[in-house]
C-alpha cells in the first residue's frame, strides 16, 4: 500500500467517524457533504433528501457561501439530473454536465458546472438521498466514484441512525408530555378542585362563623402547599411528596381523611399491613387511589365513599367503593373521565397489576391487584 494509499484510508476513516459522532440528521448530512467534497478535491458538494411533494426535505451544499446560497433562490425540485439520482441506484459520472439529455441548466446565481458525479445513497432498495459533486480539476475518476461509494454506505448507515435518534427522541418527549398531563390530570386538579370548594366555602363562612371561615383557610393553605409540592415533583420527575415522607398507606390515610373534611361525603380509610412495593409500584397504586376518589367526588355525587388497602400474600389489593350516580366504563362520557380511566388503566399496567371497575346506578367499586416483588 502507497502512502498515498494510506493517506487517501485515513481521511476516509476520519470522515466515517465525523458522520457517526453526529446524532441529528442535518448534521450528518452537512458532515456527509463537507467530507465528500475534501475527499473527492471538488468545488462544489450538495446532498438532498426527498420529500413526498416533489422538492427536498433536506438540501445541504459545501463550497457555496451563504450569501450565494441565498441568490441562487428556492430549494431545486425532483427534476432534471438531481430527479434521475433519487429514482435510479446507479451513480452518474459525466466530464461535462451539460452533455446529460436530463439536464435542465440552472438559476441565474448558480456557480457554473462542468465535470459532475452524482451517487444515491441507499438503504437496501430504497434511495434516501443522493450525493452531488461537480467541478474537479482534471475531472473525476473510476477510483472517486469507488471512493464516493463507500462513503455513501456509511452515509446510508448514519442516516438510518440519526433518523432512528430523532424519532426516539421525538417518543421519548411525546412520553413525557404525556407523563405530565396524566400527573396534572391525576394530582394537580383534584387538588385545585378541592381548593376552589374549601376557598368557597371559607368565602361563604366569613361573615357568619369566622372561626370556621379561618379553619377552611388553613386547609385552603395546605391544599395550596401541596398542590405546589407535587408540581416539582411532577416538573422533576420525582415520587409524590406524600409517598416520600410517609409511606404509601399513611400517605393515602391522610389523603382521604383531607377529603373528608373538604367535602360533604362521608369517607372512611383502612388498611392492614402490606407487602413491599417497589417506589413506581406505590405511586401507581396511590394515584389510582386519587383518581377513583375524585371521580367519586366530582362525577358521581357519591354520599360515602370507603377505601380499603389490603395485603393479600404477594399481593397489594385497593378498592375504593362509592354509592355515587356510576356510569358505563366502556362509554366514560367526559373527556376528563376518559382521560382519568385510561390514566389509571396505564398506571395499572405499568406496574404489572390487573384493574378492574364495577359501575352501575348504585354506585362504583374499582379494585386494583399488584403483586409485590419476590
Amino acid at each position: 500500500m502507497t502512502e498515498l494509499d494510506r493517506s487517501e484510508l485515513r481521511e476516509v476513516s476520519a470522515a466515517v467517524l465525523a458522520v457517526t459522532a453526529h446524532l441529528t440528521v442535518r448534521e450528518v448530512l452537512q458532515t456527509i457533504v463537507t467530507s465528500a467534497r475534501r475527499l473527492l478535491g471538488a468545488d462544489y458538494a450538495a446532498l438532498g433528501v426527498p420529500d413526498q411533494a416533489g422538492s427536498f426535505a433536506e438540501f445541504v451544499v459545501d463550497g457555496v457561501s451563504e450569501e450565494q446560497w441565498a441568490a441562487i433562490g428556492p430549494l431545486p425540485r425532483q427534476h432534471g439530473l438531481l430527479g434521475v439520482l433519487l429514482s435510479d441506484p446507479h451513480p452518474v459520472r459525466l466530464g461535462n454536465i451539460q452533455e446529460h439529455p436530463r439536464f435542465e441548466g440552472w438559476p441565474a446565481a448558480h456557480p457554473a458546472l462542468t465535470g459532475f458525479i452524482g451517487m444515491p445513497i441507499t438503504d437496501g432498495g430504497d434511495i434516501l438521498g443522493g450525493l452531488y459533486l461537480a467541478n474537479k480539476p482534471g475531472g473525476f475518476t473510476a477510483a472517486d466514484e469507488e471512493l464516493l461509494r463507500l462513503l455513501a454506505a456509511h452515509a446510508a448507515i448514519a442516516l438510518v441512525n440519526a433518523r432512528l435518534y430523532e424519532r426516539g427522541r421525538e417518543l421519548s418527549i411525546m412520553e413525557e408530555r404525556n407523563r405530565i398531563a396524566r400527573e396534572l390530570h391525576d394530582a394537580i386538579s383534584q387538588k385545585l378542585f378541592s381548593l376552589r370548594l374549601t376557598a368557597e366555602a371559607a368565602a361563604t363562612l366569613l361573615e357568619r362563623d369566622p372561626a370556621r371561615a379561618a379553619s377552611a383557610l388553613g386547609t385552603v393553605r395546605q391544599l395550596a402547599a401541596e398542590a405546589t409540592g407535587e408540581l416539582h415533583a411532577i416538573v422533576s420527575g420525582l415520587l409524590p411528596p406524600e409517598l416520600t415522607g410517609d409511606g404509601m398507606d399513611l400517605a393515602l390515610r391522610k389523603h382521604v381523611e383531607l377529603l373528608d373534611r373538604v367535602h360533604g361525603a362521608a369517607f372512611t380509610f383502612a388498611s392492614t399491613p402490606l407487602p413491599r412495593l417497589r417506589p413506581a409500584q406505590q405511586e401507581a397504586v396511590y394515584r389510582i387511589a386519587q383518581e377513583a376518589l375524585h371521580n367519586a367526588v366530582r362525577h358521581a355525587h357519591a354520599s360515602t365513599v370507603d377505601v380499603r388497602l389490603t395485603g393479600l400474600g404477594a399481593l397489594v389489593v385497593l378498592r375504593v367503593a362509592d354509592d355515587g350516580a356510576g356510569f358505563d366504563p366502556g362509554e366514560a362520557g367526559q373527556a376528563s373521565r376518559r382521560l382519568g380511566l385510561a390514566s389509571m388503566r396505564e398506571r395499572a399496567r405499568s406496574a404489572g397489576g390487573r384493574l378492574t371497575i364495577d359501575s352501575g346506578p348504585g354506585g362504583t367499586t374499582v379494585k386494583l391487584e399488584v403483586p409485590a416483588d419476590a
